[in-house]
């Protein structure tokens, strides 16, 4: 029970790491390879408070501080590298990103004082599956009412031909600039969340691998789709466990079996399994709910 616990708390973690991503790749179209690095800023950032600062407070407002903190914090680092990186387009912004994911992993390598290469431990558990879906909730929702307003029109433009909405006046760098923050900041809160659930954190759990990771999530989903973000979060986070259960010599092979899958799925499904559209509520459920209302 406590495995399928902890799995399932990952699947959030992941969802939080997959929406904020496609915010930044899939909605407005830029190709960011340095997820991870905000994740690994603000899981440090995270767990630095909550070793070394935080009050004799209750556990839940430790937990919302580090989450303030490490949404803040990435925040900041999206900004700092979103102003003169996002100039940049398509490989080149690729390249970048990658690059300030592993400068990351390198500066926390080189840091004694939050662990280098030993990791870090003595991290509080304060995460729980309450706190981490509850902000999987808030992270949906905020960006899907962002969506829905002006400001989401004006990313999805830029997506779709950056050319023509600088042409109609939109100020691109403005938007995408605001999708990368947000994005990165959503990564913040994962990486607080992740801090306080593995209480240890070591600087080779961050690799680029990782940004890969969670970028065939939002493609194996669907670009552009939250919905398919957070069924690309769940079937890649659990794929690779259920590929244990089935004997030794598959468990050997797990990985290539993945890969396979993942093949397979990409031919059969190019734009991925809900491509730019979300899942619907079923007809019948509307129905039912307007008879109630009009009882």
């Amino acid at each position: 029970m406590d495995y399928v616990a902890h799995l399932t708390l990952n699947c959030g973690i992941f969802i939080i790491l997959a929406v904020g991503l496609n915010l930044i790749n899939g909605i407005c179209g830029q190709f960011s390879l340095g997820h991870a690095g905000f994740w690994a800023v603000c899981a440090y950032a995270g767990a630095a408070y909550g070793v070394f600062l935080a009050p004799d407070i209750p556990d839940f407002l430790n937990l919302f501080i580090s989450c303030g903190i490490g949404f803040i914090t990435a925040a900041l680092a999206g900004l700092l590298i979103g102003v003169p990186c996002l100039r940049l387009r398509g490989d080149y912004l690729a390249i970048a990103t990658l690059g300030f994911g592993e400068i990351i992993r390198i500066i926390i390598m080189n840091m004694d004082s939050i662990g280098g290469p030993r990791g870090f431990t003595g991290i509080p558990a304060w995460s729980n599956l309450f706190w981490v879906y509850l902000w999987v909730v808030v992270c949906i929702v905020v960006t899907r009412n962002i969506l829905k307003g002006t400001h989401g029109r004006a990313i999805i433009s830029i997506r779709e031909d950056e050319i023509a909405a600088d042409s109609m006046g939109i100020y691109t760098f403005k938007y995408k600039t605001l999708a990368f923050v947000i994005g990165a900041g959503m990564a913040g809160l994962a990486g607080s969340l992740f801090a306080h659930a593995q209480q240890f954190l070591h600087p080779n759990g961050f690799t680029f691998m990782w940004s890969v990771i969670i970028l065939l999530m939002i493609i194996l989903g669907g670009l552009g789709s939250i919905t398919g973000s957070v069924v690309g979060a769940i079937v890649l986070t659990i794929l690779p466990e259920l590929l244990r259960f089935f004997g030794e010599t598959i468990s050997q092979w797990r990985m290539v079996i993945y890969s396979i899958l993942l093949i397979v799925l990409m031919l059969w499904r190019p734009a991925g399994i809900f491509g730019k559209h979300e899942m619907q509520v079923p007809g019948f459920l509307l129905k039912l709910f307007k008879k109630k209302e009009q009882a």
